[in-house]
């Protein structure tokens, strides 16, 4: 029994020695490999710090010619959302493929080389999706029994339905609302089909509004033969019998002023198909590299000409076991 105890304790002493060992010379190896990092760059100082100074001056150079970014905020009226991102889709191909006969020509874009890139996506605003849409608001709480609730207001087929979209697009030049934006918001407006739509919807909101109009001139013409009546009838007589006249003509005139209210508004913003409600150009742009390259560029240039000296060494290693 004592023998196999001390045998147990020999192996661990041994286990706890090999350990001891393997940590020592962990350490010992990141030091030298500290230690050749610091030579090399004591041997190469002279080509480091070429490096560095090019990398800057490009960098620097490189960050002066700024791009800017764009954005346009839209409301896509008569149910276009489907129609504005096909749109924005088209564009963005026609970018892609440096055509710039079509940005010029068909769309009216001044300097079409100078734009580089446009986007379109949706502002989430699942309060105003479901604000005074019953419909809205059971589609997004059966959507919700099923689902992680970011997702579903995230998802493709909710977010197209927001009332807001952001419109974004890149140029290498401070640009105009006449050279890019004018023409732009011209391009998305142009469709007979949509024009067909619009001047309906306008028609039909303008006789409701007239409608409406004719009927509260009725219930004031009512009102004012009541307030007539109460003067030469007995007061409790004439309460006891008009009140419940009175209530429901102040209550048909008050929904009659609410509508008229939101009808106003409605020509306002419906007298585009893509209305656009907020625009924001020449923006310096910082997105990825830009204005980072004076940062970026040094240490990119030292890291390649460390790597490359790592390759050329361990290819020269490789080549000599080969002779040997």
């Amino acid at each position: 029994m004592s023998s196999t105890s001390k045998m147990n304790t020999e192996d661990q002493e041994i286990d706890l020695s090999q350990i001891s060992k393997k940590i020592g010379g962990f350490f010992e190896n990141i030091s030298t490999k500290i230690f050749k990092s610091i030579l090399f760059i004591w041997r190469h100082i002279i080509i480091i710090g070429i490096l560095f100074i090019v990398g800057i001056a490009l960098g620097i150079y490189l960050d002066s010619v700024k791009m800017y970014d764009n954005q346009i905020i839209v409301t896509p009226n008569y149910d276009s959302t489907d129609y504005l991102y096909s749109k924005i889709d088209l564009i963005k191909a026609k970018i892609n493929e440096g055509d710039t006969i079509f940005l010029k020509e068909v769309i009216g874009i001044k300097n079409p080389k100078k734009i580089l890139k446009i986007e379109i996506e949706p502002i989430p605003d699942v309060y105003r999706f479901i604000q005074g849409n019953a419909a809205n608001f059971e589609f997004i709480k059966l959507l919700a029994e099923d689902g992680d609730i970011k997702k579903i207001v995230d998802d493709n087929l909710t977010s197209k339905n927001y009332p807001f979209h952001v419109i974004s697009y890149t140029t290498k030049e401070k640009t105009s609302d006449v050279k890019t934006l004018t023409p732009l918001l011209a391009f998305l407006n142009n469709s007979d089909y949509y024009k067909k739509v619009q001047n309906e919807t306008l028609n039909n909101i303008q006789l409701k509004m007239s409608q409406n109009d004719s009927i509260m001139k009725q219930i004031d013409s009512f009102l004012n033969s009541l307030r007539n009546s109460a003067g030469s009838s007995d007061k409790l007589v004439y309460y006891k019998e008009n009140t419940t006249q009175l209530n429901d003509a102040l209550k048909n005139k008050e929904e009659l002023l609410n509508q008229q209210g939101i009808m106003r508004l409605q020509l306002i913003n419906y007298d585009k198909i893509i209305k656009d409600t907020s625009t924001t150009i020449n923006i310096v742009s910082t997105k990825s590299v830009n204005g980072k390259m004076k940062f970026l560029l040094p240490i990119l240039f030292i890291l390649m000409f460390m790597l490359g000296n790592a390759f050329v060494a361990y290819f020269k290693r490789q080549t000599t076991k080969l002779n040997n």
